[in-house]
C-alpha cells in the first residue's frame, strides 16, 4: 500500500471532500485507513461503571476507516502543501524508496 501511517493525505471523495488529517492506522488488508477528523460516525455503546463510579458509554463519535482510493497523498512544494500520487524507485543499496510523483522528492 501506497499510504502508509503517519502520512498527511487529503480525501479526494465522498462526504469529507476537502478534508486533510494524519493517518493513525493502516489496514493494508482490507485496503483501508484511519484518518485523524475524516469519516466521523456515532457509535451507540453500552453505558458502564468504572471503578471510581463515574459512567462511561452513551453516544459516541469516533473515525471510521476510509478506502485507499478515497485519499491522496499531501506533500510540501515551495511552503504550499499539494496533493500527489506515490511512486517507487530504488536507490544504489537497493532499498525501496517512495517518490511524490508531481514534485519529484523522495518522501
Amino acid at each position: 500500500m501506497k499510504i502508509k501511517k503517519g502520512d498527511l493525505v487529503q480525501v479526494i471523495t465522498g462526504k469529507d471532500k476537502g478534508k486533510q488529517g494524519k493517518v493513525i492506522v493502516a489496514y493494508p488488508r482490507e485496503d483501508r485507513v484511519l484518518v485523524e477528523g475524516v469519516n466521523r460516525v456515532k457509535k451507540h455503546t453500552k453505558t458502564d461503571q468504572t471503578d471510581r463510579g463515574t459512567k462511561t458509554g452513551g453516544i459516541v463519535t469516533t473515525e471510521a476507516p476510509v478506502h485507499v482510493s478515497n485519499v491522496q497523498l499531501v506533500v510540501e512544494k515551495d511552503g504550499k502543501k499539494v496533493v500527489t500520487r506515490v511512486g517507487f524507485r530504488f536507490d544504489d543499496e537497493g532499498n525501496k524508496i517512495r517518490v511524490a510523483k508531481r514534485t519529484g522528492e523522495d518522501i
